[in-house]
């Protein structure tokens, strides 16, 4: 008889949002979204460890995050216990954290997928992608992409309906956090756009649906608009998290004057990235030398352009 395998090593990828267009606000409280998000090669590291003591403990080394609860990757090993009927299983994770917290970068969405897909390993539960999929969205909006073997995904409803996207493809992308958390929730209650109604209108559903029809068939033909930078660059978010830290708009300008061929912020922020060309790569190396004497969080990563196979 096979002998069940105990532990697991992970890495929880970190992704940026090339694109963030907040459609309007859903009668359900949340945001109508339309974002292209691409995973890129900065990680965070787990290790998943069944134990014969039934509780989920977890050790998160060097970071402050809580031991609870209120840690996403707890809730997720916790959601995954009791929908698959193995809640008198014990789990000890070890989280190590690489990506900046509360950052735009979605790290602790990815921490999440990466408890859920572990823990079917481990247990052998055999979930679908979907099913896992599903349990993602029920924690977090970006959990999902983090669920799915794609490296770029176009993204609708919270973000949490994926369809795969051409990965970003000839660039490096520098990474600056300034140190600033931004919650995500206040983000968005904060977003106000005075063009926009509180819900929306029948028009920006049809909107929604014919853009989601649109990446369906490209994903089906295997095709794709190929990302341009810097004009597809958007984030309706900026306006907010800038406006409340004129610091980002300086990271920005800094990226710019140094050679990126686009900046942006990801998500809600605080992190700001700048993309530099393949053939840019010296000067993407230098302007990350110069930023680094500024910052503490400082990171030079590539675009994921293969899919990780789920084991």
């Amino acid at each position: 008889m096979e002998q069940q395998t105990t532990h697991i090593k992970l890495r929880a990828p970190a992704k940026i949002n090339l694109s963030l267009k907040i459609l309007g606000k859903r009668k359900d409280g949340y945001h109508e979204l339309e974002t292209l998000m691409q995973k890129i090669s900065l990680y965070d590291d787990l290790k998943l460890r069944l134990t014969a003591e039934p509780g989920i403990r977890i050790q998160c080394p060097n970071a402050d995050l809580p031991d609870d609860t209120d840690n996403i990757a707890v809730r997720a090993a916790q959601l995954f216990l009791k929908e698959t009927g193995k809640e008198d299983q014990g789990i000890h994770i070890v989280l190590k954290k690489n990506i900046p917290i509360a950052a735009g970068l979605g790290g602790g969405s990815s921490d999440a997928a990466a408890v859920l897909n572990g823990l079917d390993q481990l247990l052998s539960t055999t979930c679908s992608t979907e099913q896992l999929a599903e349990l993602g969205g029920r924690i977090g909006s970006d959990v999902p992409l983090f669920i799915y073997n794609f490296s770029a995904a176009h993204a609708t409803g919270r973000g949490e309906h994926l369809v795969q996207a051409p990965p970003l493809a000839d660039y490096r992308i520098l990474l600056v956090n300034p140190g600033i958390p931004v919650s995500t929730k206040w983000a968005y209650a904060t977003f106000s756009a005075p063009e926009r109604k509180n819900t929306l209108t029948e028009e920006q559903k049809t909107s929604i649906f014919f853009c989601s029809e649109k990446c369906r068939q490209q994903a089906v033909s295997g095709g794709g608009q190929k990302f341009r930078v810097p004009e597809d660059l958007h984030n309706d978010l900026e306006r907010v998290t800038i406006q409340r830290h004129p610091a980002l708009q300086d990271l920005k300008n800094q990226l710019l004057a140094n050679g990126a061929t686009g900046a942006m912020m990801s998500g809600s922020g605080s992190t700001v990235f700048g993309l530099f060309h393949q053939d840019d790569v010296k000067k993407a190396e230098q302007c990350y030398s110069l930023l680094q004497q500024k910052y503490d969080q400082v990171y030079l990563a590539s675009p994921l352009s293969e899919d990780r196979k789920k084991r």
